[in-house]
């Protein structure tokens, strides 16, 4: 594990792909990152104080927000992906730091916990994203993808995931490549 510091966030990256370059996911992130501090520093704010880390590692979603460690995981491969812009990788950290900010928020008021309210909670993660995605410059596929998922039943919009299943399928995509 590689860690820095990246503007006031630690950040740690595992990368086990050899055809991953570790220093782009860094800039990667620095990018991430000063793309929410610049067009929604409040939000930007919300991160420095809700999260103690950013954990890149390979794993089988975009993202994913770790309450017990207050950790804000995203995915290597995501990161490392071209295709994908700075903004729709900055609109993960954005949901993920909106799931952070609920879990301090009930913490500090005892508002209704993400285990009771799971679409509710992804439903608040979307808008976040969807006003990120208005707020920042080509931040048309993070609107469209906000929109598409705001659309969405409770149940899919808030799925049941078999995370061992998960990684099963993520470490066969990754023996295959070889």
């Amino acid at each position: 594990m590689i860690s820095r510091d990246v503007l006031g966030l630690r950040v740690d990256v595992v990368n086990t792909r050899p055809d991953i370059d570790t220093e782009r996911v860094f800039r990667r992130a620095e990018a991430v990152l000063t793309l929410v501090d610049r067009y929604q520093p409040a939000r930007f704010a919300h991160l420095r104080r809700d999260l103690a880390r950013i954990f890149v590692e390979r794993y089988p979603t975009r993202g994913a927000f770790m309450p017990e460690t207050r950790t804000c995981l995203l995915e290597l491969t995501f990161m490392a992906n071209e295709s994908f812009s700075d903004a729709q990788v900055a609109s993960t950290l954005v949901h993920e730091g909106m799931h952070a900010r609920l879990t301090a928020l009930e913490v500090r008021y005892g508002i209704a916990s993400f285990a009771t309210a799971r679409a509710r909670h992804e439903r608040i993660c979307r808008r976040a994203e969807l006003a990120f995605g208005y707020a920042v410059p080509n931040g048309e596929a993070v609107v469209e993808r906000a929109l598409e998922s705001l659309q969405l039943v409770d149940e899919a919009v808030a799925p049941s995931i078999d995370w061992q299943e998960a990684q099963r399928r993520v470490a066969q995509v990754d023996r295959a490549r070889g």
